[in-house]
């Protein structure tokens, strides 16, 4: 289920140019590229970090709110969509690699995270899968405006 909807955000991308990925079609400061830099964020927290005990680090695209906002809304970052891009889709090979090592017993481990406190690995499988469908019905939205492309 949660490559079903990492594949529906990829189509929701695929064959925009740089300046598409960046327009904000609606009344809101979200744009395609903004929620590839979110979720590629989130697949290093929650897969890297919190589930793979990998140390956290700096990166361009923090899903952490700052005093000026939200980063991921933050277009004036000049890294071209492409590598944004290419950076999402490492993000998410190294989410399923962190995934594959994962056992059944291991849905009950209690992992620590600074968003809900102490959490099992199976509500963080269930907590991506909802933040991918959410953020998907908004990439929905927006892939509409800017080209009028719909569907899955």
């Amino acid at each position: 289920m949660l490559d079903f909807h990492r594949a529906t955000l990829v189509w929701k991308c695929s064959g925009l140019t740089d300046a598409e990925l960046r327009r904000r079609p609606l009344a809101s400061e979200l744009s395609l590229l903004g929620l590839l830099r979110h979720l590629q964020g989130a697949e290093r927290y929650w897969f890297g970090v919190r589930l793979g005990g990998t140390a956290p680090a700096f990166h361009p695209y923090r899903m952490y709110r700052t005093g000026q906002g939200e980063e991921w809304y933050d277009e004036a970052d000049p890294t071209p969509a492409g590598e944004v891009y290419a950076d999402y889709l490492t993000a998410c090979d190294e989410s399923r690699a962190v995934y594959q090592r994962l056992g059944e017993a291991d849905l009950d481990r209690i992992v620590d995270n600074d968003e809900f406190g102490p959490a099992s690995v199976r509500f963080v499988l269930l907590h991506m899968v909802e933040e991918y469908a959410r953020h998907v019905g908004h990439a929905d939205l927006l892939r509409e405006a800017i080209d009028g492309t719909t569907g899955e």
